[in-house]
């Protein structure tokens, strides 16, 4: 037994969408047998649009029952039966999250009547519910409105059993199967030729724009959690994929260097986090007439031989805190402090004295070139080796003078004759440096200082 579904919400996407009419139609496979529909007060305000969309406004809803009256009736009906509604995720997570609301657990066993139509009926130039029963001479008695569309999926569906000489729905209904949990635009071999390496992959809406962006250790198994994902982002990101592409990498790092890359420059809709670049700001330092070495900060473009590299002014002067405390340096030397006489910043303590000549300048700038040689990459040349995509290949990413240039890839053999970091910009696909780039190398290096593998300016790990 099958219960077709159809609701009209309160759109806004997913985020805080409500149910304001619900119609379930039960079908045996040949004949409806029981109906039950109703318009719901979805206890806030339907937007002007949806009411444009829909012809439901405040007023009918108003003194319409509340989901929770009738959610005894919408869960004693759909007992039992399999869960049928074209685009089923949407029907089916609104009503789920209906129920979750109230504290019960609402399962069923679900089909989607656009992908069974897919299968069924391939070729058609759209698979939308009106598209679809315009192709198919099925009339739509109130288009947008829960009954309507549902008497109109019902007779699809009858006329889907009917065609199915494959045992496509059997297949569907299989529990190892995944097509009921794929997002409805999306064909199950895309999914099913996707590899399981590291690598970057690339989630495409009808139109072939890139509207997600991601990094994975194994492709395939990252991509399927997503249709997994509970989130109101992943199901709204979800329901608009109609395609997958992907670029291995062969390491960890490198996809994340490259996922990091292509958001900034694809700006996909669904990646948000790193987007935006944001001006650079450099640690730098320099020598004064008495020989004392500050550290100092300005904008990237006017610091001579920068240290390392931050995003605004906050950071770095949060950074230049924790190095004077850290190695016990002068704030006034660390432009933390300008025109005081009395060496003292409110998060630091009393420096030792060198501002007030009670330290020698040499014993002080050893300090300081110790904070230097811990700050992130500085300014050193260097490759960082990966594994390739291939066995016989290697892959890396380039540092100069700390600043990042980009990755690439080489054949073993090639890369043993390389003995100096700048050999490699003739190999490297170059990218842009980026506070989220100098962050990803940050973290890579600190969990593989240990290693402490510094080799003319080579690092292989």
């Amino acid at each position: 037994m099958y219960t077709v579904v159809d609701i009209e919400t309160t759109g806004n996407g997913y985020k805080g969408q409500k149910i304001t009419e619900i119609s379930i139609f039960v079908f045996d496979g040949k004949k409806v047998v029981d109906e039950f529909t109703s318009l719901v007060n979805p206890e806030q305000n339907i937007p002007p649009f949806i009411t444009n969309l829909t012809g439901i406004t405040n007023a009918m809803v108003r003194n319409a029952p509340k989901f929770y009256e009738i959610a005894k009736k919408v869960e004693e009906i759909t007992q039992d039966t399999i869960f049928v509604a074209h685009n089923v995720n949407f029907d089916y997570n609104i009503i789920q999250a209906e129920f979750k609301s109230l504290g019960f657990d609402f399962k069923r066993k679900k089909l989607c009547t656009v992908r069974l139509s897919r299968k069924i009926i391939p070729g058609l130039k759209s698979y939308s519910l009106g598209n679809i029963c315009v192709d198919e001479n099925i009339p739509i008695n109130g288009r947008h409105r829960a009954r309507g569309d549902a008497e109109a999926t019902t007779e699809l569906f009858r006329r889907l059993i009917e065609r199915d000489d494959n045992f496509i729905i059997n297949s569907f209904l299989n529990p190892r199967s995944r097509q009921a949990t794929l997002p409805p635009l999306l064909d199950k071999k895309v999914v099913d030729n996707l590899p399981e390496t590291f690598g970057v992959y690339y989630f495409k809406n009808l139109a072939k724009e890139v509207i997600y962006v991601g990094k994975a250790n194994n492709i395939k198994q990252r991509v399927i959690s997503h249709f997994y994902d509970k989130k109101k982002k992943e199901q709204n990101m979800c329901l608009e994929t109609a395609d997958i592409s992907f670029t291995e990498t062969g390491s960890e790092l490198l996809a994340l260097l490259h996922e990091s890359s292509e958001i900034k420059q694809i700006y996909p809709k669904y990646n948000r986090a790193q987007r935006r670049a944001g001006e650079a700001v450099a640690l730098f330092s320099y020598e004064d007439q008495k020989g004392i070495i500050h550290l100092a900060y300005n904008r990237l473009k006017l610091a001579p031989n920068p240290i390392t590299k931050y995003y605004n002014v906050s950071e770095v002067r949060n950074h230049l805190e924790y190095l004077c405390k850290e190695f016990e340096l002068c704030p006034k030397y660390c432009h933390l402090q300008t025109n005081v006489t009395t060496c003292f910043h409110y998060q630091i303590k009393e420096c030792k004295g060198i501002c007030c000549d009670k330290e020698a300048v040499e014993s002080y700038n050893l300090r300081v070139k110790e904070a230097i040689k811990s700050v992130g990459i500085g300014a050193e040349n260097i490759v960082l080796t990966e594994k390739g995509r291939t066995k016989n290949e290697v892959g890396f990413a380039l540092i100069i003078d700390g600043i990042y240039k980009g990755f690439g890839y080489l054949d073993k053999e090639q890369d043993a004759l390389l003995t100096n970091p700048e050999d490699y910009l003739f190999f490297v696909d170059l990218k842009k440096d980026n506070r989220d780039i100098q962050r990803i190398l940050s973290l890579y290096l600190r969990k593989k200082i240990e290693l402490k593998a510094l080799e003319n300016g080579k690092i292989s790990i």
